[in-house]
């Protein structure tokens, strides 16, 4: 299993410098970490400590959030993904993240799931030949995104297959399928491949694995099986200190 510590969680009660997040998740033995917005950050430092530790980028968020079920939205968002793009390959990640954006009342959820479908298609095109791969991510509604439009894996995978583009896959994050009540074995079945990236929190309270009632040893161990070798980020809260909540998570991860 690879793991990456988002630095938007990790070390952040020890520090509010990104680079200097990056350097304490070296010295905690990670050899990957992954951030949210490149846009609010200091890339020139965040490159000399990536460049300084040798840790890998393991992936960022697409910039602009957009309604991506609202196909007026496409073109900004494709606009920014062009510069997302730059800024993966400067840093060296091979992933970006994306959100689906609300549910619009005012347009039918078939037209929603054409315009997200067609947003992949046109991302695809951006990210051609660049070995990034843009990570639709299912987010739960229940507790952290209420009126979220993707909530359900088996959607995202629909669209995975429909697109059929290598540039193009999900971000499966166990903690937001398990709030949805998923069975990670029957929601993703044969079609792990579409796998880009994987998230886990424990659940109640989007904390440490081990801190909850999430059995997350199984599921990750079977996306081991299915050939997922891809990172494993660490999106959780630590409930104390950052190494308290990760010997809790490697207890309990055994």
């Amino acid at each position: 299993m690879h793991l990456s510590a988002c630095i938007e969680m990790l070390f952040v009660p020890e520090t509010s410098d990104p680079a200097e997040r990056i350097r304490l998740a070296k010295a905690a033995g990670f050899e990957a970490v992954e951030f949210w917005r490149w846009s609010d950050k200091d890339l020139d430092a965040v490159e000399r400590a990536l460049n300084e530790t040798g840790v890998t980028l393991a992936g960022l968020v697409a910039e602009p959030f957009a309604e991506l079920t609202r196909e007026g939205d496409h073109d900004r968002f494709l606009a920014g993904l062009e510069k997302s793009r730059d800024v993966a390959l400067r840093l060296g990640a091979k992933v970006l993240i994306c959100q689906s954006g609300p549910f619009l009342a005012d347009i039918a959820r078939d037209k929603q799931h054409a315009a997200l479908t067609r947003a992949m298609e046109r991302s695809a095109d951006v990210l051609k030949g660049s070995g990034v791969r843009l990570a639709l991510e299912p987010l739960n509604d229940r507790v952290d995104h209420p009126g979220y439009y993707l909530t359900s894996t088996v959607e995202a995978l629909d669209i995975m297959d429909a697109v059929d583009r290598p540039e193009i896959g999900i971000t499966y994050d166990l903690y937001h399928s398990l709030v949805m009540d998923e069975v990670p074995e029957e929601v993703v079945g044969e079609r792990a491949r579409h796998i880009a990236h994987v998230h886990m929190a424990d659940h109640p309270g989007r904390n440490q694995p081990g801190s909850g009632s999430l059995d997350l040893k199984r599921p990750l161990r079977w996306l081991e099986e299915q050939g997922y070798d891809g990172f494993v980020g660490l999106e959780f809260r630590p409930t104390a200190g950052t190494e308290e909540a990760l010997e809790q998570m490697r207890e309990s991860l055994g």
